[in-house]
C-alpha cells in the first residue's frame, strides 16, 4: 500500500470510448497481484473453516479433547474411549444398540470385529461419525 503522503506513480488515461485506465509501473502492478493472491488464499481458508463448523455442527464431525484424541493415536480401542469419554457404561452401550454386554466387551477387548451395521448404531449411539469408529 501507498504510504500517506507518497506521490503516486499510477496515472489514469481515459479512452475515446469512455473507459478509464490506470497505468502503473510493474513492481505495483505486481504487488496488487500478489496482495490479491493472499486475498484468495484466505478466502480459501474462511472456506475451510465454514465446511467445518457446518460439519459440526450437522454431527458429522467432532472435537474430542486431546486425551481421547491421544488414546485414538494410541491404538486404544475406538467403541471403548468414546464411550468412556461419554461417560457411558457398557451396559449403557449395550442396550442402546441392542447387543448384550458380553458381546460389546469382545468387542472392546477386540476379541470380536462386529459388523458394519452395529459400527453404525455405535456411531449413533455415541454422537460421533462412523469412520472415527472404523479402523
Amino acid at each position: 500500500m501507498a504510504k500517506a503522503g507518497a506521490k503516486s506513480s499510477v496515472q489514469f488515461i481515459r479512452t475515446p470510448g469512455g473507459d478509464d485506465l490506470a497505468v502503473m509501473p510493474r513492481n505495483e502492478y505486481d504487488r496488487l497481484v500478489a496482495l490479491a493472491a493472499e486475498a484468495q488464499e484466505d478466502t480459501g481458508a474462511s472456506r475451510i473453516v465454514r465446511n467445518s463448523m457446518r460439519a459440526l455442527r450437522e454431527g458429522r464431525e467432532v472435537v474430542l479433547p486431546k486425551a481421547v484424541a491421544d488414546r485414538l493415536a494410541n491404538g486404544d480401542n475406538a467403541v471403548r474411549v468414546i464411550r468412556e469419554w461419554r461417560g457411558m457404561i457398557q451396559g449403557e452401550l449395550a442396550v442402546a444398540v441392542g447387543i448384550s454386554q458380553n458381546y460389546l466387551s469382545e468387542i472392546e477387548t477386540g476379541r470380536r470385529k462386529g459388523p458394519a451395521e452395529l459400527q453404525k448404531k455405535f456411531a449413533r449411539a455415541l454422537g460421533v461419525p462412523v469412520d472415527l469408529l472404523i479402523d
